[in-house]
């Protein structure tokens, strides 16, 4: 009994194995429709074409294009050769064959793919079906058997468990495969889905069996931080483990089990460093126009936690190995490390949300603002109330619809209220309109009970203002800045639906609500978005960002009021932190504290970073989150410092949309104690 449960287990998980490669072709065919590459066949292997979301399209255009990458690098350098083949590990659906067989680029090579027998079974019945494709095989076949399902003069589909080492190299030597010739093995996301020491052995049978090959392999890695946590559990419901990450779980750990299985040379690249190293430019910019995006953090983080990997036996196919990154984004940053790691509380109240904006109304009371939520989006208001038995959350009733809106800001003003300026609705639709808030005059009572909750009435006025106002834009800043008894509100930066990033700088002079021209002198500091900007000594301090090419900013500037009106100043930190955007930052006398945020770095995600103004040094603290119950995902987020006796940081919303594992949202605010940030 125990072994009849073994093996309907192990069917099962095969199974769910085996539908990885259904939804994997589905997603591949919405990027090709959507013209991120150039691929007829794919959907010929669909029922029917299905639209994904852009983030999901961008996800396997970096795949495609990054094993496409290998396969054209391995055609082109064995030109010259006879005989040239390439091996397909587990391949399902893939269209390689007949993508690279229309393009003539298979001259004197053969491309074997091996899968499951009910895999390939399938596949080989829908090419006998499909005119398409049956046309670019040889007009007649020979008699099939075995494993063979399908034999032309240059394709071979057979239909062996890949585990099966024995009858994997029976089946292939009597398709034809010839040992001795250079070979590209393929394996996109197949051997990580079986136990670790069967991967483990296909790698080292193929290191032994084949002398002059290359091995391609794109996976997944990380799989502690929040987004590894949630990516492993959507396997795991899928009954298809990910295996190799316990014992692999970075792309150093990956190269060294391939040199240790026989490989005599390695190169892996996370997709950050293959798409922003080895994709052009140019061909970047196409792909990020085809489609409506605002989805950065996802993306980044999406590709953080992906790999491709070249692994080389024999002189010539060392010629094909990847091309380390130029430089890494983050391979030049050492920040400063403290042994310190900072306590992060949850509070019990159910409060979660994307794009939203905090501000700090009076001590103890957080007026937060638009966002998006499990509910959708909405013109939702909150306030949190603090009393002597913590933290509660009451609903707002606004006198004007603020209308949906993310990413946007809500400053506070110097004479009182709230200016709530930009965001979006999609990002096709930028959010219009000015407006004050103030909580109603007879304010909100000290906190009521769970079973009495009161509504807080919120005063909303739109401000018409004169002068030139900025384009539309979200993911910007607005920060109270002064100068000769002049109050403006300064709006940097951001993006809308027609620029990805922008640099300007905008001052509206709250006395007389007049967008006016103020002489700044100095060199400003580049476009971006998701940065942050603080009011500091009358002027502002600005961290941070995305930058034109997608790539985070780690600078730090400071715009000063002077006798002419504003100069740009650049601080020199050092040791330099570590690039990051969609943070939340605040100035405590001369210190900015940045917490959270995305960063391209690979060791963890983004806690503080101390940022000492005066000295200009920086110190970077880890979050301890052991007392956090779930994946605590530190972006698109706000944040706020509390007035209470020990200093310490509320942190509000965030979360995302982790590619094709699901959304999630940090349930409950917490809090982080500063007192080790603050000495």
């Amino acid at each position: 009994m125990p072994t009849t449960n073994k093996k309907k287990q192990k069917k099962g998980r095969d199974t769910a194995v085996q539908g990885t490669n259904d939804s994997s072709v589905v997603s591949k065919v919405s990027a090709a429709a959507q013209g991120y590459f150039q691929d007829v066949f794919l959907q010929h292997f669909v029922c029917k074409v299905a639209r994904r979301a852009p983030l999901i399209n961008r996800g396997y255009y970096v795949r495609w294009r990054a094993v496409d990458h290998c396969v054209r690098r391995f055609l082109h350098i064995t030109e010259n050769c006879p005989k040239r083949q390439i091996l397909s590990l587990g391949a399902g659906f893939d269209s390689v064959y007949f993508r690279l067989h229309a393009a003539e680029a298979l001259d004197r090579a053969v491309v074997f793919e091996v899968d499951f027998p009910d895999v390939s079974r399938r596949k080989a019945a829908l090419i006998n079906s499909n005119n398409t494709l049956r046309e670019m095989l040889d007009p007649h076949l020979p008699s099939l058997t075995g494993p063979v399902f399908v034999s032309s003069g240059q394709y071979r589909l057979l239909g062996v468990d890949v585990r099966e080492e024995s009858q994997v190299e029976e089946a292939l030597g009597a398709a034809g495969l010839d040992w001795a010739a250079p070979t590209l093995i393929l394996s996109e996301v197949v051997l990580t889905y079986m136990e670790t020491q069967w991967a483990d052995a296909v790698i080292r049978w193929a290191s032994k069996h084949l002398p002059q090959s290359l091995f391609v392999m794109y996976e997944q890695i990380h799989p502690h931080d929040p987004f590894g946590r949630i990516m492993q559990d959507h396997f795991l419901k899928l009954n298809s483990t990910l295996h190799a990450l316990q014992l692999y779980p970075d792309t150093v750990a990956q190269r060294r089990r391939f040199l240790g299985k026989g490989w005599e040379q390695c190169v892996c690249l996370d997709m950050n460093d293959f798409y922003l190293g080895l994709v052009s430019e140019e061909e970047r910019h196409r792909v990020e126009s085809l489609d409506p995006f605002d989805e950065y953090e996802e993306w980044h983080q999406k590709c953080s936690h992906y790999f491709i990997l070249t692994a080389s036996q024999g002189s010539l196919m060392a010629q094909v190995l990847l091309e380390p990154a130029p430089v890494s984004p983050v391979s030049s940053f050492c920040p400063s490390w403290s042994s310190t790691a900072l306590s992060v509380q949850t509070i019990p109240v159910c409060m979660e949300g994307l794009g939203m904006a905090s501000t700090l109304v009076s001590p103890g009371q957080v007026l937060l603002t638009g966002g998006s939520s499990r509910g959708g989006r909405g013109p939702v208001t909150w306030i949190l109330l603090r009393g002597q038995e913590g933290w509660t959350s009451v609903g707002v009733e606004p006198s004007v619809d603020l209308g949906v809106r993310l990413y946007h800001t809500a400053t506070s003003l110097p004479g009182g209220g709230i200016m709530v300026y930009g965001g979006r609705s999609s990002p096709l639709n930028p959010t219009r309109g000015l407006f004050r808030v103030m909580l109603d005059p007879g304010g909100p009572p000290d906190p009521p009970d769970s079973e009495d909750r009161e509504t807080v009435k919120l005063n909303v006025e739109q401000v018409v203002c004169t002068g030139d106002p900025p384009p539309p834009r979200w993911r910007h800043t607005a920060t109270a800045v002064s100068r000769k008894g002049k109050d403006f509100l300064f709006v940097f930066g951001g993006k809308n639906e027609s620029e990805a990033v922008l640099g300007d700088g905008y001052f509206l002079c709250l006395n007389q609500q007049h967008w006016t021209e103020v002489p700044v002198e100095g060199a400003a500091p580049e476009a971006r978005h998701s940065h942050s900007a603080c009011s500091y000594q009358g002027g502002v301090v600005v961290f941070g960002g995305l930058d034109r090419r997608g790539v985070p900013l780690g600078d730090t500037a400071v715009l000063r009021p002077t006798d002419r009106g504003f100069s740009w100043e650049r601080i020199e930190v050092q040791p330099p932190p570590v690039p990051r955007y969609s943070h939340s930052a605040h100035v405590i006398g001369e210190k900015l504290v940045v917490v959270g945020g995305v960063w391209l770095h690979s060791d963890g995600v983004p806690g503080v970073v101390m940022i000492n103004l005066a000295t200009r040094s920086s110190v970077e603290f880890s979050l301890d989150t052991t007392s956090v119950p779930w994946p605590l995902m530190l972006h698109s987020f706000c944040s706020e410092l509390t007035d209470s006796e020990e200093p310490e940081l509320l942190l509000i919303g965030g979360g995302g949309n982790c590619f094709s594992f699901g959304t999630h949202f940090n349930p409950q605010p917490v809090t982080v104690d500063l007192r080790p940030v603050l000495g």
